[in-house]
């Protein structure tokens, strides 16, 4: 198994304003969504590529959903939790929602991973020998470049789960409403395309990592990074090293 390690990376934006109307009442004018990637699993540790096979969470997995939603249920309160449909993100949801009081979890298939076709199943190591046409696929530098098998392009990904956090930044952007913090529970490759729509022009500074806390400001169509990366709340269950799925194998 991988080893873990347990440093964080933060990566922090000028604040939104947040102005109060004429009955005292605070106005947002954003809506704060806390992105967080899925908790391990047992193929992570091994290296296995799951894209939209249905993974369960390893004990790890499930100790580290406990540690990111202590840590949420210590902050502002929540008045949403919404997941991908796949098992592994949908247990870290039900986890967080149940520590910070949400009733229930709204899942949306839009928020799943990317769909990696022809690896879906293989160790990333044996997948270049194994199926050599979808392997060459997922590395190319093309955002259409679909895979093999029924895979997806990263273009694909993007307009279906940027849409979703859109609709979502919509719904919870609203006057003397406390709604406007939510958590999204999903996946590396689609926390990576929510970063390529906040800072377009900006590399990916670093993988993503099991749990990590990543909040997003939606003003509108106008998307700001405001936390990146942030692991602090997992330093006694620590997080792989590899990040696997949380890199370009995605998962």
């Amino acid at each position: 198994m991988a080893s873990r390690s347990t440093e964080s990376c933060i990566s922090m934006t000028d604040s939104t304003t947040v102005n109060p109307d004429s009955s005292g009442c605070a106005i947002a004018d954003y809506a704060e969504i806390l992105a967080v990637r899925h908790g391990e699993t047992s193929w992570n540790a091994d290296g296995r590529i799951q894209g939209h096979l249905d993974v369960e969470l390893n004990d790890i997995g499930r100790q580290q959903a406990a540690a990111v939603a202590d840590r949420i249920s210590k902050e502002m309160p929540i008045s949403a939790v919404y997941s991908s449909d796949l098992k592994r993100a949908t247990e870290t949801a039900h986890i967080i929602a149940s520590t910070c009081g949400v009733p229930e979890v709204i899942t949306d298939p839009e928020l799943r991973e990317r769909h990696l076709g022809d690896l879906q199943g293989l160790v990333l190591r044996e997948a270049a020998e194994l199926k050599p046409d979808a392997y060459l696929a997922s590395l190319s530098p093309r955002t259409d470049q679909e895979i093999p098998g029924g895979g997806e392009s990263f273009d694909q990904l993007y307009g279906r789960c940027t849409s979703s956090l859109q609709k979502i930044g919509n719904k919870h952007t609203a006057a003397c409403f406390t709604g406007e913090r939510v958590v999204v529970v999903t996946h590396g490759g689609v926390i990576r395309a929510f970063h390529k729509r906040s800072a377009p022009t900006e590399n990916l500074p670093g993988k993503i990592q099991n749990v990590s806390l990543n909040i997003f400001r939606l003003a509108g169509e106008e998307w700001m990074i405001n936390t990146w990366g942030d692991t602090s709340h997992v330093s006694k269950t620590g997080y792989l090293e590899t990040a696997f799925g949380g890199d370009k194998t995605s998962g």
